[in-house]
């Protein structure tokens, strides 16, 4: 049995691994931090059977600990995750701390200097379906955002076969509210979110885009440029991108099906529609998938759509797809296919 650690386990993304790793064929829950409610159960916060109780960071025991993930927010993972590796203990950081390879541009978009920067070229980005080999064979994986999970690997297949005509890709995603973290803020409580629909970090302003296109770019378009337009939607989990491309001639939405199922053959957790189909939140809620689908507009413009499920896919599932990975498991164990 694999011992693991989570920190931070009382958010949305947090509640989500713990429930996955307790019901894991292979792992047992050594510890679960939560600064705010130390001394309480997981099952005083949440409607749940799991009576494991909360400590304090601090007061988490590594010794003897195969894992620790770090579901904490961007700034304050960094020092725990040094802590970790430190003692010799395999880490998977759900925050952005260690997602960018340029302090630099880290620093710019989330305000705050990095503690651990000589980490960074440890970090393995830890999107699955690309970096699948680089992830089996680290010690620290950076799981991506939420929104850079859905569009990259919409985009992967054409970017790697260098298919783009354009360097200017338009992201429209809308996410449920669950995204905004489980802190109380008067934006997402119910009646601010119900019955309204409204975009935030409008362009070019999310900390997320640095992250697209630093992958984008990796892959052999440096070129890209993103604009990305996020939204809230009344819905409590789910991320639904629309990505805007223009390809070279040639194309049509029957080439690019059979591109992407030759791109991820054998891919669990990708599931790409038939043509006349359209992704939606309903293919992917509560399952680690990705579902991806297209339209064509005509003269090169296609829309891709695809759809995930923001606290799996995009945080919890896909960090416990690394580390089932990490340990030579079968990488869809305890996750919903």
């Amino acid at each position: 049995m694999l011992r693991v650690g989570i920190y931070g386990a009382t958010g949305y993304v947090g509640y989500e691994l713990f429930k996955l790793l307790s019901d894991h064929a292979e792992t047992e829950v050594a510890f679960a931090t939560s600064r705010r409610s130390v001394g309480a159960l997981l099952s005083d916060l949440y409607p749940c059977p799991y009576d494991q109780p909360l400590v304090a960071p601090e007061d988490a025991a590594l010794e003897g600990v195969d894992v620790a993930f770090m579901c904490l927010p961007h700034g304050e993972s960094m020092g725990t995750v040094a802590a970790a590796r430190t003692a010799g203990v395999r880490a998977i950081d759900l925050s952005a701390d260690f997602r960018l390879h340029d302090v630099a541009v880290y620093e710019q978009w989330y305000k705050v200097g990095h503690v651990a920067p000589g980490l960074l070229d440890e970090a393995v980005y830890g999107l699955v379906e690309v970096y699948r080999e680089q992830v089996a064979a680290a010690d620290l994986v950076a799981s991506p955002g939420c929104y850079p999970t859905g569009v990259l690997l919409a985009l992967y297949p054409l970017v790697r076969g260098g298919h783009l005509a354009s360097g200017r890709v338009i992201v429209d995603a809308k996410s449920g509210a669950s995204g905004a973290g489980r802190k109380l803020s008067q934006g997402s409580l119910f009646c601010e979110v119900n019955e309204d629909f409204r975009a935030y970090s409008v362009g070019r302003l999310h900390r997320h885009l640095p992250e697209m296109e630093q992958e984008l770019a990796g892959w052999g378009r440096d070129d890209v440029r993103v604009t990305f337009s996020p939204h809230l939607v009344p819905a409590n989990r789910g991320i639904l991108s629309t990505i805007y491309v223009t390809l070279e001639a040639g194309w049509s939405v029957g080439r690019l099906v059979e591109a992407y199922g030759e791109a991820y053959a054998g891919e669990p957790f990708v599931h790409v529609l038939p043509e006349g189909k359209l992704a939606s939140l309903a293919y992917v809620v509560n399952t680690n998938r990705c579902a991806i689908s297209f339209v064509e507009v005509g003269e090169g413009d296609f829309i891709i759509v695809a759809a995930i499920d923001n606290l799996l896919k995009g945080a919890a599932g896909q960090a416990l797809q690394s580390m089932n990975l990490m340990f030579g498991l079968d990488e869809t164990m305890g996750l919903p296919g």
